[in-house]
């Protein structure tokens, strides 16, 4: 009984096409929030909040819909299909919604789009405050102040006839390297060049991202407000988006345990779970080639991006169409367990691919206050397992959803060529995290990679501008590798405490809870960085959360695998070096020698 690889490759590419669909949805659309509508934090957050929302209520709708399906392609593959194609249309006409802003704020590189930001009254956060939390200094200035601070360190309105105009000329010439240095001691500015020496206390600063990118959003806050006809399309455009997605989310989802017996799921799932992630590191890369991550592009257009990423969307699709053949693969299945003496669910939830599910209307109804009769030490250790799904997606999706202005504000770094590195830490990761889970348990091995990724973002709290980029990289690989260790035994912890026909509920109960984090983060997250007036607190918050899930997940007491019986993770182990394409005809002349 061995994983039809080259299969499972084969319904992968149904998560291929999600995952680079989100990584670039959860890269792009925050720039455009704040960027091109002045969209604060937490206004962003709520607005990046709103697919979770969605998800609560659309993937066990879709879900329920594709179970009842009974067309001669299957049940998934037409969700699927048209989904994916609503997804791509609507994606690129969210592209134009935004170049509509684009072309209202008028925010090109001329010097009088400078001036005219310059002469503006708006007030923006010092960047000052932000980084080193001072609460001895101002937490707002108009852009007239902060320059003058800069330069002069005065007011602007202590400055002569002479060193106004100048300072005005500054403004307009800044450009996207240019920087200045705060004394943490003195709390006064200075502009060193080249050959002067810099004193410790000095902090470095870029100017570009500091001044100009703040008084921009301020003004295209203006401008949403002056005209909110591009934001309202906007917001349409990506509820169409949403909508779309999730209309074939749960039916991708339910796909490889239609065509995939009961034992060999597990696999199946890391199979899947690498197919997604080769679609997101294939758009993180198209991120490097498209320069998304720069400075200078920060209010620049999407669209042709967009068109690439939707172009993988379609290749991703067209494969699938290809070479998926459900309904016969279903049957099949179907064939092979009844062989085998396997129970078939086909009315419970199966699996969970990247905590996505897809739920049932039938099977036992106990549900948890039946567990909780019956048997409350496990009642408690699954409460503790939930609370702490909730906690570290409460800090993990944080960083995720803001990572793309974060690194462009904070690191002047290129968040593709950092979240690229996470993701491949991640794939070699998945593997070894089953292999350590088999040895040492499931709790043991997710506290490891909980204690990991609470101190690659712990350590990202102290990064900065002038930090060497090979520290970031390696730091951002531990942060993606403790992610992968938590990820593959978690939802495994949840659904052994199931009792035979409750997988489904027990699915259900991971699902909320993760759903429910991912709805709350983005805007908990952006409220508190508005409050402290930067994006400085987004790694402490998501440090302190995951830092939490260790405490929770340290009093789990059952959930864990049995290490006598080894079950399926030995199976797992022991068949891992099997080649990746194993042909359907030999699988079945073994299956012919076990009937003989």
């Amino acid at each position: 009984m061995k994983l039809n690889y080259k299969r499972t490759i084969f319904v992968g590419f149904a998560f291929f096409l999600i995952s680079a669909f989100w990584q670039a949805y959860e890269a792009i659309v925050p720039l455009m929030l704040v960027n091109k509508f002045g969209l604060d934090q937490t206004s962003s957050g709520v607005v990046m909040a709103l697919d979770n929302v969605l998800a609560v209520f659309m993937l066990p709708i879709f879900g329920a819909l594709s179970d009842k399906c009974k067309s001669k392609h299957g049940k998934r593959t037409p969700y699927i299909v048209i989904g994916t194609i609503l997804a791509i249309v609507m994606f690129i006409s969210l592209s134009f919604a935004d170049n509509a802003q684009l072309a209202k704020i008028n925010a090109g590189n001329d010097q009088s789009y400078q001036i005219q930001l310059f002469e503006s009254n708006y007030e923006i956060t010092n960047a000052e405050k932000t980084a080193d939390f001072d609460k001895s200094i101002s937490k707002k200035y108009t852009i007239k102040d902060y320059s003058a601070k800069i330069k002069y360190n005065k007011t602007f309105a202590e400055l002569d006839a002479g060193e106004q105009q100048e300072l005005e000329q500054w403004f307009a010439g800044i450009g996207y390297e240019d920087t200045y240095w705060y004394s943490t001691q003195t709390h006064k500015y200075h502009i060193f060049v080249e050959g002067d020496e810099i004193p410790e206390h000095f902090v470095e600063y870029n100017l570009f991202t500091n001044l100009i990118t703040p008084a921009r959003s301020a003004y295209a806050w203006k401008t949403t407000l002056s005209n909110p006809v591009p934001f309202i399309f906007f917001v349409l455009l990506l509820l169409a988006v949403l909508i779309s997605m999730a209309t074939f989310r749960s039916p991708a989802v339910a796909l490889m345990p239609d065509v995939t017996i009961k034992p060999l799921r597990s696999k199946a799932n890391a199979i899947i779970n690498l197919m997604g992630t080769a679609g997101a590191m294939l758009v993180l890369a198209l991120g490097i080639i498209f320069g998304t991550g720069k400075v200078q592009n920060q209010t620049s257009s999407f669209t042709w991006y967009i068109v690439a990423v939707c172009a993988i969307m379609a290749v991703g699709l067209a494969l699938f169409i290809t070479l998926v053949r459900e309904p016969k693969w279903s049957k099949e299945m179907e064939e092979e367990s009844k062989r085998l003496g396997l129970e078939t669910e086909s009315d419970e939830i199966e699996d969970l691919v990247d905590g996505e599910v897809k739920e049932s209307s039938k099977g036992d109804n106990s549900g948890i206050k039946e567990l909780f009769k019956n048997d409350k030490p496990k009642f408690i250790s699954l409460i503790l397992i939930l609370l702490s799904v909730a906690l570290w997606y409460t800090g993990y999706n944080a960083a995720s959803s803001k990572y793309s202005l974060y690194a462009t504000n904070i690191l002047h770094k290129d968040y593709n060529t950092t979240l690229l590195i996470a993701q491949a830490a991640a794939i070699i990761a998945y593997i070894p995290a089953g292999i350590l889970a088999s040895k040492i348990g499931r709790r043991k091995t997710i506290l490891s990679g909980v204690a990991l990724l609470t101190t690659a973002f712990g350590i990202i709290t102290a990064f900065n501008a002038q930090t060497p980029t090979f520290a970031i990289n390696l730091v951002f690989a531990l942060g993606g590798i403790g992610w992968a260790t938590i990820n593959v035994n978690s939802f495994p912890m949840v659904v052994e405490l199931a009792k035979g026909g409750n997988i489904g509920k027990y699915t259900g109960y991971y699902y909320t809870a993760s759903m429910a984090a991912q709805i709350i983060t983005p805007i908990l997250s952006g409220a508190v960085m508005d409050l402290f007036g930067g994006m400085q607190p987004l790694f402490y918050y998501s440090t302190i959360f995951i830092a939490l899930s260790f405490v929770t997940m340290f009093f789990v007491k059952h959930g864990d695998v049995d290490l006598s019986k080894k079950e399926l993770v030995a199976e797992v182990v022991s068949d891992a070096n099997l080649p990746v394409q194993e042909e359907t005809k030999e699988s079945e002349e073994k299956v012919e020698e076990e009937k003989n």
